[in-house]
């Protein structure tokens, strides 16, 4: 009989904020021509590789996301990918929900946010994140899985 505990990592929540459906479509020159489900698709190809649970939510409604994220608390995740869109420059709501988190969250943006509109330069939720990921495409988010990863090993 095996007595070591072995540590089962839990489930990584991927979130991904408004018009974030709309990839693919909308403004393929700065957010590329994937599609979510395709960014999504590759996610999870390299979760199953490193033997990681994902969950995917994604939703045009700060309630919405702001309601997963408070079921996420009570399920204790393992982490947090987010990529807010919009309401990164905007939502306290948002960022109040992501630090009542224990888990590392890394924040993904497709493109640059620091190149763009100076509005878009300040982020609300890098302050409480654990690590921020911006300008690298859809590489961004597997990037931030990688990096979680590593913290559970």
């Amino acid at each position: 009989m095996n007595t070591q505990s072995q540590k089962t990592p839990g489930i990584i929540h991927v979130i991904n904020g408004p018009n974030l459906n709309m990839l693919g479509k909308r403004e393929p020159d700065i957010y590329g021509s994937l599609t979510l489900d395709q960014i999504n698709g590759e996610l999870k190809a390299r979760a199953d590789a490193l033997g990681l649970c994902l969950d995917f939510f994604q939703s045009n409604h700060e309630g919405a996301i702001l309601d997963y994220i408070h079921a996420a608390f009570e399920q204790g995740p393992a982490g947090v990918i987010i990529n807010p869109g919009a309401l990164t420059h905007t939502s306290v709501a948002l960022r109040d929900a992501l630090s009542m988190l224990s888990c590392p969250i890394v924040e993904v943006h497709l493109s640059n946010i620091h190149k763009r509109e100076t509005f878009r330069h300040t982020s609300m939720i890098a302050g409480i994140a654990t690590g921020q990921l911006t300008g690298f495409g859809h590489y961004g988010y597997s990037m931030a899985l990688d990096f979680l990863h590593a913290l559970a090993c």
